[in-house]
């Protein structure tokens, strides 16, 4: 089994290390201190565990957990943390299990033992509902076994591609596995949908304009080109627009 190490002190990292040392079939694959590494390590590696702390700079243990939700094949998650209050935030994110420091060797055996079984199954799925405390900050891009995270306040706008969604953002554009559905859901009130297959970041819309063929455009703050708006659209984005 391979497994991640995030944790952002190295001692609680060493007892670690020297706990899986004792237990069958590990192999430690990655050893980092950041919630950005971690998510590094994990499209570089495909670990079967990630061992993740939750207080981490930066990108925090519960929104990585939330990133590698996404991945395919979806590693198991044990949550190690000095604080028990965010025992019920770690559950919600689909950890198969939660650990106190310091841990004790019976109780990471009995989580490496869960995760093996989740990955015997992987069938365990991720509540959709979006909820305030489980928003992103980033959006995660897999890029051939390495990958980017595009902050959502730099995002332009989303647009769906077949499988994938476009993601246009200040520094370019990349690909997500996301539906633009669920980005709708979890980003409801930064994004507004302009088309069946688009949502715009409600800052970068400056005007609506109607072309002598009636069709109606959205004019971004730093779009190259504006962009169709579906007549089901139009009248939604109109207010919209006038509140900004």
């Amino acid at each position: 089994m391979k497994v991640v190490i995030a944790d952002d002190e190295p001692l609680a990292r060493e007892r670690l290390r020297g706990l899986l040392a004792q237990l069958a079939g590990i192999e430690i694959v990655a050893e980092v201190g950041d919630g950005r590494s971690a998510l590094e390590a994990c499209a570089a590696h495909d670990p079967a565990l990630v061992l993740l702390d939750i207080a981490m700079p930066g990108i925090d243990g519960l929104e990585v957990a939330r990133h590698l939700s996404a991945f395919e094949p979806r590693p198991a998650i044990v949550f190690c943390t000095a604080y028990d209050a965010h025992a019920l935030k770690a559950f919600e994110a689909a950890a198969v299990d939660y650990l106190v420091k310091p841990v004790r060797p019976e109780r990471l055996q009995v989580a490496v033992e869960r995760a093996r079984t989740f990955t015997a199954g992987r069938d365990v799925d991720v509540d959709g509902e979006a909820r305030d405390d489980k928003r992103r900050t980033h959006l995660c891009a897999r890029l051939r076994g390495s990958l980017r995270l595009i902050p959502v306040e730099d995002i332009r706008y989303l647009q769906a591609e077949e499988k994938y969604v476009v993601v246009h953002h200040a520094r370019g554009e990349d690909l997500v596995e996301e539906s633009l559905k669920s980005l709708e859901d979890e980003f409801g009130d930064r994004f507004v949908r302009i088309h069946r297959n688009c949502l715009v970041a409600r800052h970068e819309l400056v005007e609506l304009r109607r072309d002598l063929e009636g069709h109606v455009h959205a004019v971004l703050r730093h779009g190259d080109r504006p962009l169709e708006v579906s007549r089901r659209c139009v009248s939604q984005l109109r207010d919209t627009v006038r509140q900004l």
